[in-house]
């Protein structure tokens, strides 16, 4: 059908109009509906793609290539649990189908479930051993439960296949330990001159080169490519400055001594939670280590559980409309949906997910008993690592200088607002002080979560525990300072991200 061509051709403009039609003519066209779904996902409305496929299931609950579809859009919400329970089914009905068994690794990676998920992509390599991104995909398993040699090796055997897939070049960057030998940076180098690759591949070679060449200390060469990596990177994904500054400006006049004496009974009342939230960068992974190192706390990873539940909060008609029940039941929905991800009986959990310093006020509301640990870090050493590295998903603010800068900003503004407001709530790493005191810091730390002193938290790099972030072999090595001033090498070329800092910069540590 010509919609399907369009689709295919990716001229989304025209496929729309054809499918609407198609199903005007016979609402039951799975086939159709589908495709509508499949048109969905490609723009991120994933809501509305879940919604199309669920819709196509009720009419044939056979239909595997919407159960798998299905399947793949849980996960791109990081809803997958979901998506496994989908996965299993779909394994029942059609058992050889590797590409639902590739994305089933992937989902249980995402829920902790790390043995099965290599166990998986090791049964579908043996079957098809020539496909470069699930070796990648391998390697990114491996590189999670710290075994760095074999994902060297799985990462190598994807750029064998295809040695212009930049994200496994940026995989290798962003070990943090490899060095990118002559021969590396020609093939880089030489994937770039190829006209080929996409848009993908191009910003991620840049990254990467980015990262051989600031290695080598060569900083202009390096500076060059990282600016060229996050102006094609910004280029894809839109970001506004404005918007964030308009929730911040919301939340500070939202979240007063007022709204929290009126709501003072409000929220579950469990005390499980530990939440680590700050700027992406600045040391919330290691916080993360010292205190899974603790026999009383498990760590998780980044849980994108808050930000959904306070999208559901505002869809009930706003958060200052919550009554205690719903409140009580949101927090009580957060332990219940992220319970997945406690692999012990250890009582108390993180989730490490940066971005809820947009939520203090919402996570005091449902959770009132959780800690909350704000990782703080030099503004410059913090925004230049950001700038220096590409994420997998979100952080859309970090591939500008000025839009990192205003972020930053933004974040120690609304920080300073919630140590007025509930004073004592938030306790502050600063990032630099642990690595100077380390021992100081974690006793304090400890005590801000009522918990004893163990000798383990200073031994965090024994932990062997599986670390899903950039941070994770950095935080297998002893404490040190290899992070701190970095950006001086490059400073001529960081006065748009000194602009946008503001005095939060001259004021650091203190709150501006």
């Amino acid at each position: 059908m010509a919609a399907a061509l369009a689709l295919h051709d990716g001229r989304l403009h025209e496929a729309e109009p054809l499918l609407k039609a198609q199903l005007k003519r016979d609402p039951f066209d799975v086939a159709a509906i589908r495709m509508l779904a499949e048109l969905a996902a490609r723009i991120e409305r994933y809501r509305d793609s879940e919604n199309l496929l669920r819709r196509a299931l009720e009419i044939a609950p056979d239909f595997l290539a919407a159960r798998s579809n299905l399947a793949t859009i849980l996960h791109r919400q990081g809803r997958s649990a979901e998506a496994v329970a989908e996965l299993e089914q779909l394994q029942l009905l059609d058992p050889d189908n590797l590409a639902n068994a590739n994305l089933k690794a992937a989902a249980l990676g995402r829920v902790g479930e790390f043995d099965e998920a290599l166990e998986l992509y090791e049964q579908v390599l043996v079957t098809l051993p020539k496909q470069p991104k699930i070796w990648m995909s391998y390697g990114h398993m491996l590189k999670t439960v710290g075994r760095q040699t074999d994902a060297v090796a799985a990462y190598r055997r994807a750029l064998i296949l295809a040695p212009a897939l930049g994200e496994v070049w940026w995989s290798l960057a962003n070990l943090k330990t490899v060095a990118f030998d002559d021969a590396d940076v020609a093939a880089m180098l030489a994937a770039l001159d190829r006209r080929d690759i996409s848009a993908e591949d191009r910003f991620h070679l840049h990254f990467a080169l980015g990262k051989a060449h600031e290695d080598r200390r060569q900083a202009e060469i390096a500076f060059r490519h990282y600016a060229d990596g996050n102006a094609q990177r910004k280029a894809l994904i839109p970001y506004d400055a404005d918007q964030t500054r308009a929730a911040v400006d919301h939340a500070k006049s939202l979240y007063t001594p007022e709204f929290f004496e009126a709501r003072r009974d409000f929220g579950a009342d469990a005390p499980d939670p530990i939440f680590i939230i700050g700027m992406p960068r600045a040391g919330s992974t290691l916080i993360e280590q010292i205190l899974a190192s603790h026999s009383m706390v498990e760590g998780t990873m980044e849980l994108p559980d808050i930000p959904k539940l306070a999208a559901k909060a505002r869809n009930q008609g706003g958060i200052a409309q919550l009554t205690a029940a719903d409140a009580r039941a949101l927090g009580e929905q957060f332990l219940h949906d992220t319970s997945i991800q406690r692999k012990s009986a250890k009582p108390f959990y993180i989730d490490k997910l940066p971005n809820n310093w947009l939520h203090i006020g919402f996570i005091q509301l449902i959770l009132p008993r959780a800690k909350i640990i704000d990782a703080r870090r030099h503004p410059m050493d913090c925004c230049f690592s950001n700038f220096k590295q590409h994420f997998a998903r979100g952080q859309a603010f970090s591939y500008s200088q000025t839009d990192m800068g205003r972020y930053y900003a933004d974040y120690a503004d609304l920080l300073n607002h919630f140590d007025a407001v509930l004073p004592g709530r938030v306790h502050r790493v600063i990032h630099e002080r642990l690595i100077a005191d380390l021992e100081s810091e974690v006793r304090a730390l400890l005590a801000y979560l009522g918990l004893p002193f163990e000798e383990a938290c200073l031994h965090f790099y024994a932990n062997d525990r599986a670390v899903r972030t950039a941070s994770s072999e950095q935080v297998r090595r002893p404490i040190n300072s290899d992070g701190v001033g970095q950006w001086r090498a490059m400073e001529a070329q960081l006065q748009p991200l000194k602009d946008a800092l503001g005095p939060v910069l001259a004021q650091y540590p203190a709150a501006p």
